[in-house]
C-alpha cells in the first residue's frame, strides 16, 4: 500500500521547518490551487515562500497537488476509509504510529527516515498514534488524471438517497476504491464534489461496472 521512494529530504531542513513553523492546528495546508482543486498543480502560499516548507517540497520531483501536515495526537485514530486520490507521504514526527492496510491487514510504522513515500490510497486505510507525541505527516495530493477517451463519457451525480450522518463514510468505502482505479487506468473526467453531492464523467464501458456498486443510500443520477 505505501512504497518508499528514492527522493530524501535533509534530516535538518525538517527540524528547521518545524522550528519556524510549529504545527498547532489539525490540518495545515502549504499551498494552494492554480485552477481546478482536484487536476490543476497547487503553489506555494506566500507565507510559506522561502521558507524550510517550500524547500521540503521541492524535494518531491513531481507536479503537486494539495500539501498537507496533518497532525494525529496521541491516542487519535483515523476512521477506515479509501481515497480517490493517491498520496505522497513524509513522516515528520511520531513514535508508535502506523498507517494501517484494513484490506490486507497490515501495518506501516511511521517514523522519520527522511525519505518520501508513495500511497495507494485507494485500499481501504486507517491510521493511528498509540505515542506519547504527536504524529505529523506531510501529506501531498497526487493530481487526478483525465480521462484518454473525452468523447465517450456518461456524467454521474450522486447524493444521499435521504438524510444520513456517514453519507462520506459509505461513499468513501464503497466508491473511493474502484473510482480510485478507474482514475489511475484514466477512465474518469471532471471529478468535484461539495457540500451535498458528487459528479464525475465516466467512460461508457465502465458504466455497468459501477451501476453494480450503487446501493439504495445514494441517489445517482445519469446524463
Amino acid at each position: 500500500m505505501i512504497t518508499k521512494q528514492l527522493w530524501t529530504c535533509p534530516d535538518g531542513l525538517i527540524e528547521r521547518a518545524l522550528t519556524d513553523f510549529p504545527i498547532t492546528d489539525e490540518v495545515s495546508v502549504l499551498n494552494e490551487p492554480t485552477g481546478n482543486f482536484f487536476y490543476d498543480e497547487w503553489k506555494i502560499k506566500d507565507k510559506f515562500k522561502g521558507t524550510a516548507w517550500e524547500e521540503i517540497l521541492a524535494t518531491l520531483p513531481h507536479t503537486i497537488g494539495e500539501a498537507r501536515v496533518i497532525k494525529l495526537a496521541p491516542g487519535e485514530s483515523y476512521m477506515a476509509h479509501a481515497d480517490i486520490d493517491n498520496r505522497w507521504h513524509l513522516n515528520l514526527t511520531g513514535e508508535l504510529s502506523y498507517l494501517i492496510d484494513l484490506d490486507d491487514k497490515a501495518m506501516y510504522e511511521c517514523t522519520r527516515d527522511n525519505r518520501w513515500a508513495y500511497m495507494d490510497a485507494g485500499k481501504i486505510h486507517a491510521a493511528t498514534n498509540y505515542g506519547s507525541i504527536p504524529r505529523l505527516q506531510l501529506v501531498v495530493r497526487e493530481p487526478l488524471r483525465q480521462s484518454r477517451q473525452p468523447i465517450d463519457l456518461i456524467s454521474i451525480s450522486i447524493e444521499p438517497a435521504y438524510e444520513q450522518h456517514d453519507f462520506r463514510f459509505k461513499f468513501d468505502n464503497i466508491f473511493s476504491q474502484w473510482l480510485n482505479r478507474i482514475n489511475q487506468q484514466h477512465k474518469m473526467a471532471d471529478f468535484s464534489h461539495n457540500f451535498t453531492s458528487l459528479t464525475f464523467k465516466l467512460e461508457r464501458e465502465c458504466l455497468e461496472d459501477f451501476k453494480k456498486l450503487v446501493t439504495p443510500d445514494f441517489k445517482v443520477v445519469y446524463g
